[in-house]
């Protein structure tokens, strides 16, 4: 067990009311660390802070800026199996999922964005008698807003692009999973970073965060979580005219056309369901198959899912919840599910395992048929291990129950036929579809979603832009 301070201004900094949250395992219930219960009083200092280094780090060229990101990213993926273990303990995913995708993607951000920045033109349009020339300034100090089920990944979605464009920040990562945003405090800090460039102060939403969102002096906010406090953090930053980015909430549906080639589509279909326990945004918590191959399709994805292994991250398949309360809330749509007229084919209960992991946050993956497409169950963000099966006659009944939803993020659809594929791509209300494959990633390209999903765009120039104001300077001869 260890007690974690706040980086403030390059300091390692108590909460300033002396009050600590537990942090668990959720695999084991074990008691791991105390994190500092911070308060708006910590914010305020931590974005004094912020003021004071930027300056002097906005004032440096790009170039400079993208050479300490490299560093930053060396670091990291010298910690990379540290960094596996610390996201397995603190949210209960399997370790080789974290190594493979937590580990590898946050030390990946840095270097992304630091090569990014080399290779993009500079701005410039030319007319029959003058040049106009966009240059990028600094928003100045942006905070940074992260939950829990990716925790060093999307930190590192936004810390990277965001210091690159000559910011400060402060970040208040979930007070749920802060170990390895206290790993990336180490690393800025035994690397050199400048102080008060980068901050973390852990904290809760309420107290923390919302001072965090609320403060006259952060310029722009960067928020990843769920669409109800999504909205909190929208009403707070609008009366001050912040930027503002808001990726939130998704029901996405997977659509399985009959000419699917099932060998593969099955196993992507099922860790478009499960990775990381169902509890990614972009997961296909919706699964749309073509009724010709119903009757096939149904029992093999099932048993698929039941042959997945449950229990200890280091060995599993599936590890833990993030929390009991959230495993109670999981369990409580499965329930739902059952009252609106739903079957559960496989799942939905608590697995018996041997100690320690006996009292962890354990579910078993859940496969549900029969609900209506409007139902709660099939409409309403789960963000667990729930998927629930629909049919559909054609693609027009496709689209209409894969947009009968507030959500609009992700989505992915599984055809041989890719003149198809993306037509029913293009069809889908959302704002990334996959065909023949999920969470395929480029960097480059734009991630966000619409409707309830979230506000604004995240990736590769994308986030260049939000971190940062153009100016346009149009230059004519005397």
């Amino acid at each position: 067990m260890r007690r974690i301070a706040n980086l403030i201004a390059g300091k390692w900094t108590a909460p300033q009311d002396g009050k600590y949250f537990d942090d668990h395992n959720p695999a084991t219930g074990e008691k791991i660390a105390e994190i500092p219960s911070s308060t708006a009083a910590d914010i305020k200092t931590a974005v004094a802070g912020a003021q004071m280094a930027q300056p002097e780090w906005g004032a440096l060229p790009v170039e400079e800026r993208a050479v300490w990101l490299d560093s930053i990213a060396s670091a990291l993926e010298a910690r990379s199996d540290e960094i596996a273990e610390l996201e397995s303990r603190d949210t209960g995913k399997p370790v080789a999922l974290a190594r493979a995708v937590d580990a590898a993607r946050s030390a990946l951000n840095f270097r992304f964005f630091a090569e990014l920045v080399r290779e993009l033109p500079d701005e410039l349009y030319k007319m029959k008698d003058a040049l106009n020339v966009v240059v990028r300034k600094p928003v100045g100090v942006a905070g940074l807003i992260t939950p829990w089920n990716l925790p060093l990944y999307l930190l590192s979605w936004k810390v990277a692009p965001a210091i690159l464009m000559g910011n400060c920040v402060v970040c208040k990562p979930s007070r749920l999973t802060p170990l390895t945003a206290n790993l990336l405090a180490e690393v800025v800090t035994e690397a050199g970073l400048p102080p008060g460039v980068v901050n973390i102060v852990h904290g809760s939403g309420s107290k923390c965060g919302q001072a965090l969102v609320e403060h006259p002096a952060v310029g722009a906010i960067s928020f990843t979580g769920g669409t109800s406090t999504g909205r909190s953090v929208a009403a707070g930053a609008a009366p001050l005219f912040k930027k503002l980015s808001l990726e939130l909430g998704g029901k996405n549906a997977t659509i399985v056309c009959g000419d699917a080639d099932l060998e593969k589509t099955i196993p992507g279909a099922a860790r478009a369901a499960f990775m990381n326990q169902g509890q990614v945004c972009l997961c296909g918590s919706r699964l749309l198959v073509e009724r010709s191959i119903w009757d096939e399709f149904v029992p093999r994805f099932v048993a698929y899912v039941k042959a997945m292994s449950i229990g200890d991250p280091a060995s599993c398949d599936l590890g833990a919840l993030v929390s009991q309360e959230h495993r109670k809330k999981v369990e409580s749509y499965v329930v739902l599910a059952q009252e609106e007229g739903g079957t559960v084919l496989c799942g939905g209960e608590r697995p018996t395992l041997e100690p320690p992991f006996d009292s962890g946050a354990f579910l078993e993956p859940a496969v549900i048929e029969g609900l209506a497409p409007d139902s709660r169950s099939a409409t309403e963000e789960i963000f667990g291990p729930v998927v629930t099966l629909h049919p559909f006659e054609n693609d027009d009944e496709a689209l209409a129950i894969a947009n009968n939803t507030e959500y609009g993020l992700a989505g992915s659809v599984w055809t041989r036929d890719l003149e198809r594929g993306r037509r029913i791509a293009e069809g889908i209300d959302t704002g990334m579809v996959w065909v023949n494959c999920w969470l395929h990633r480029d960097l480059r390209v734009p991630f966000g979603g619409i409707k309830n999903s979230g506000v604004g765009r995240e990736g590769g120039r994308y986030s260049l832009e939000f971190f940062s104001e153009p100016t346009n300077i149009c230059l004519m001869e005397a």
